[in-house]
């Protein structure tokens, strides 16, 4: 299943952003995304086992940290390709003292758009 936190869900919790940073295997996850791999290629890039590799994407996945698009292939096996969607994570103390998220999401192309509204699309069918 192919998420994506900008199409209209709520932003994430602060407790499953904190959750995911706290992890190093998700930290380690993050270091290694600076361009979209499938789960397989993110196992053996970070040298996590694939069961760890697939709970540790959707924590950061949950947390709107990562994003997935579907890769198209002609033989019909499509892949799950994973991002790193966001450029700052920052987290303050609000008016009434309590804590708070903010993530800074990059700007999309238009190639981009119409891709990830592709990836809605597919999810539907």
């Amino acid at each position: 299943m192919v998420r994506n936190p900008q199409s209209g869900a709520e932003a994430p919790g602060l407790q499953s952003v904190l959750d995911a940073l706290d992890d190093a295997d998700c930290r380690t996850i993050i270091h290694h995304l600076d361009e979209p791999m499938t789960a397989s290629e993110v196992s053996e890039a970070c040298d996590i086992p694939m069961s760890t590799t697939y709970r540790k994407l959707d924590l950061l996945t949950e947390a709107s940290l990562l994003a997935e698009s579907t890769e198209i292939r002609p033989d019909g096996h499509h892949a799950t390709r994973y991002y790193v969607d966001f450029e700052a994570v920052e987290i303050g103390v609000t008016a009434d003292q309590t804590l708070a998220v903010d993530v800074t999401r990059p700007a999309r192309s238009a190639e981009e758009r119409l891709a990830s509204l592709w990836s809605e699309v597919r999810k539907e069918t």
